[in-house]
C-alpha cells in the first residue's frame, strides 16, 4: 500500500509541475542599452534585391568590353591594262606617260632589248697604201698586243683586224687597251643589231578602251593582263 500511495505522490508532483511550466508568464524582455547622445542608431534594413541578380552583376562587371570589329577593306577598284608602244626612245615614251598618267591612271616604261648581233669585231681602219698597214701592224705588235692580221681584200683593205669577240663588252676591253697605247680603234657589230624599244605599260579605270588611249600614247595601244608592277 505504502509503494502505492509514493507512485500516486509523484504523478501528482508531476503533473503540478507541468501545469505551473504551462501557465507561467512570458520574461519580460532587458531594456537596449542607452545609446549616447549625437550617435545615430543602427537599423537593420532588408534587402530587396534577389539572391540571383547578385552573381549575374559580378559577372557583368568583370566581363571586358568587346572591342570593335576591324573594318572591312575597301575592296580593290577594277581596272583595266594596256600597251602602248613602241617607241623608239626614253624620252617619247616618257612625253606619253606625262599625258596618260594625269588623265586616265598609271603608265610605267619598260625597255624591250633589240635584236643582238651575233658577234663584235674590232680593228683600224684602212691604211693609205698597204706599206703603211704592215708598218702600224709591226708598231701594234712591238706594244705587245697579239691578235692582229692586215686585211688584204673588201672594203677594208689594208685596214687591221685586231681580235673577234662574242659579247659588246669584250670588245669594248679590247678596243679601249689599244686607245689607250695610242691605236684608234673601233667596234663592228657581227650581223643584225637592233636598238632597243620602248613601251608603257598602263592602268585605267574599268571601262576604258584602247581606242581611248591611242590619242594620247600617239602609238598603238593593245590590251593586255596587268603586269606585277600595276597591280
Amino acid at each position: 500500500m505504502l509503494i502505492r500511495a509514493l507512485i500516486v505522490l509523484l504523478a501528482v508532483l508531476n503533473l503540478g509541475v507541468a501545469a505551473w511550466w504551462l501557465t507561467r508568464p512570458e520574461p519580460a524582455a532587458s531594456p537596449l542599452p542607452e545609446v549616447p547622445a549625437g550617435v545615430t542608431r543602427l537599423e537593420l534594413v532588408e534587402s530587396t534585391v534577389p539572391s540571383s541578380a547578385a552573381p549575374q552583376a559580378a559577372v557583368t562587371a568583370t566581363t571586358p568590353p568587346s572591342s570593335p570589329a576591324a573594318p572591312a577593306a575597301p575592296p580593290t577598284a577594277a581596272r583595266a591594262c594596256f600597251r602602248a608602244g613602241p617607241f623608239a626612245e626614253r624620252a617619247a615614251a616618257d612625253l606619253a606617260r606625262g599625258r596618260i598618267d594625269p588623265t586616265v591612271g598609271r603608265a610605267i616604261p619598260r625597255e624591250m632589248p633589240g635584236k643582238g648581233a651575233s658577234g663584235y669585231r674590232v680593228s683600224l681602219p684602212p691604211m693609205a697604201s698597204r706599206e703603211e698597214a704592215v708598218a702600224m701592224a709591226q708598231r701594234i705588235g712591238a706594244a705587245g698586243f697579239d691578235d692582229f692580221l692586215v686585211i688584204n681584200q673588201g672594203e677594208e683593205t689594208n685596214g687591221i683586224a685586231l681580235g673577234r669577240y662574242r659579247s659588246r663588252e669584250g670588245a669594248g676591253r679590247r678596243q679601249a687597251q689599244l686607245a689607250a697605247a695610242g691605236f684608234p680603234a673601233r667596234v663592228h657589230a657581227i650581223g643584225e643589231e637592233g636598238p632597243s624599244r620602248w613601251w608603257l605599260d598602263v592602268a585605267a579605270p574599268a571601262g576604258t578602251t584602247a581606242m581611248a588611249l591611242r590619242p594620247l600614247a600617239g602609238v598603238p595601244v593593245q590590251p593586255q593582263d596587268c603586269p606585277a608592277a600595276l597591280r
